[in-house]
């Protein structure tokens, strides 16, 4: 080690935190978290402590280590899968052991939801939170969590009395109606906005609603409030291993970097992405992802169905962007420091007309190229110019073309792996909502237009008969077995006045 960077090490805080080791390059090849950042940093240096083969090659690249501090064990869990997402550094996959690889659950939409952990991820409409590269620390997290949030882990087959966890304070004890559904997925609500990170938000929600109805001298209730707003503040105190809004967002190595090449004037708290996805101009979506002080923020994540089937990217991104900014818009969701539009000079150019003609022509907007993942710029951008100096440290060049300032960065950057992350996550958002769209249109069947047949009906005959092509195809005594005489006879009268070719 460099005295430099054994000075360094004599600064290392007490407090939990997420640290960055960096290589003679400045490339972070390793995310760790930490309850204290000064002891579990200092370990890797310490000879006396034996290390196996892939831990010592790791120390001998270390150049040096960065940090970011925050308030609880349980945030740097969340933080470090979040960092480790963006960065992907190498040494993480080398020392990671696959099967601890470990996900939350929580089945929201169930009428009895649940609370738990999986190694693999289905589309089965739950919610997922993680990965996580500790499946132990995210049960320890979740059990300190349950005493704020009571949350149910599993339905027992024939349970009508609450459970033991009920009468512990840690289940909702939802057998018995001890608590409403309503009050439960309002509870799970919360447990979910503090594994996002935003612990704060959910303590001024429990603060409002405790003085609500402490005015209206309900007291036993304000009293649950007031327990589940201590418990929450207490868990700042709790040994685990997200609260993102008092991060030290300068110390984020990527932030650092964008802010410094781009010249911008201050840090972006809020990064927005966006891209297009459609099928030869069917099922056009786009997507709308919230980065927060470089985190991604998946609560402020919004889609949009253009008003038009177009395979037009740069109208279709155009009437997205016009949307956005609309006033109604600006209200409910406030407005980004930073714009990242998924493609070239096109898409970004459709971006920043509907922008200025919004009247937030301030605002700066930016592109990111696929193919040779080019930062795009536009000239003469207010609140945007490009920083030389800041370039060629980082290895990079620049080429102007027209209008436009294309960027060529180096992979290993901060920074792109940063605009990666929100490229890819905008463009993961679209697809899926498409996928929503096009399965959604593909499933649709005749019996949906059929009047006075509904869901519960098509259902019925579906179950029966499989697809909508055999129903057309019985006769109707096969037909009122399942829905009785009359409806069988109405689908049956429907059929004969449709054209033949639909009906086959």
């Amino acid at each position: 080690m460099t005295e430099k960077f054994t000075k360094k090490l004599a600064t290392l805080p007490k407090s939990p935190g997420v640290y960055f080791h960096k290589d003679a390059k400045g490339e972070i090849i390793y995310v760790g978290k930490a309850a204290v950042l000064r002891n579990r940093v200092r370990q890797y240096f310490q000879h006396s402590r034996s290390q196996d083969t892939k831990t010592v090659a790791l120390v001998n690249e270390i150049a040096d280590t960065d940090w970011m501090v925050v308030d609880s064990e349980i945030e740097a869990l969340f933080l470090e899968s979040e960092m480790i997402r963006r960065y992907m550094p190498r040494y993480n996959v080398l020392l990671r052991d696959d099967k601890s690889m470990s996900y939350i659950r929580i089945d929201y939409q169930s009428d009895f939801p649940t609370v738990s952990t999986t190694r693999r991820p289905l589309d089965d409409g739950a919610k997922y939170f993680g990965p996580y590269l500790s499946a132990l620390s995210v049960r320890q997290a979740l059990k300190a969590m349950r005493r704020v949030f009571p949350f149910a882990t599993r339905r027992l087959q024939g349970q009508k009395r609450a459970t033991l966890f009920y009468h512990l304070g840690l289940d909702p004890g939802l057998e018995e109606g001890r608590t409403s559904l309503v009050d439960y997925r309002a509870n799970l609500r919360r447990l979910m906005a503090v594994i996002e990170g935003k612990r704060k938000t959910v303590e001024d929600e429990l603060q409002k609603e405790m003085d609500i109805v402490a005015k209206a001298e309900d007291f036993e209730t304000a009293a649950k409030f007031r327990n589940q707003l201590f418990a929450l503040r207490n868990l700042t105190r709790q040994v685990i291993f997200s609260d993102k809004e008092f991060l030290d967002i300068s110390k984020d190595h990527a932030l650092n970097e964008l802010v410094n090449l781009l010249s911008l004037l201050a840090f972006p708290r809020r990064i927005e992405g966006y891209d297009i996805s459609h099928m030869q101009g069917t099922d056009v979506v786009a997507s709308m992802v919230v980065f927060t002080n470089g985190v991604s923020n998946k609560s402020q994540y919004r889609k949009f169905k253009t008003t038009k089937e177009q395979n037009d990217d740069f109208k279709n991104m155009n009437e997205t962007i016009a949307r956005r900014f609309s006033p109604k818009n600006i209200q409910a969701w406030g407005k980004p420091q930073l714009v990242l539009i998924d493609g070239g000079k096109g898409q970004l150019d459709a971006a920043i007309q509907a922008r200025d003609k919004a009247g937030y022509g301030q605002l700066p907007f930016i592109g990111l190229a696929k193919r040779e993942e080019q930062i795009v710029i536009r000239k003469d951008q207010p609140g945007i110019r490009l920083d030389e100096a800041t370039l060629h440290r980082l290895g990079g060049f620049s080429t102007e073309t027209g209008d436009f300032i294309l960027v060529n960065v180096p992979h290993s950057t901060n920074l792109i792996k940063l605009l990666q992350r929100i490229r890819d996550e905008s463009h993961r958002f679209a697809v899926s909502y498409h996928s929503i769209l096009k399965i959604k249109r593909q499933t649709t069947s005749l019996l949906d237009d059929i009047p006075g047949v509904g869901p519960a009906s098509r259902k019925k005959l579906l179950k029966a008969f499989g697809s909508w092509q055999e129903v057309a195809r019985a006769d109707q005594a096969n037909l009122a077995v399942v829905i009785g005489d009359q409806k069988a006879r109405h689908i049956l009268a429907y059929l004969k006045q449709r054209p033949a070719n639909l009906v086959q």
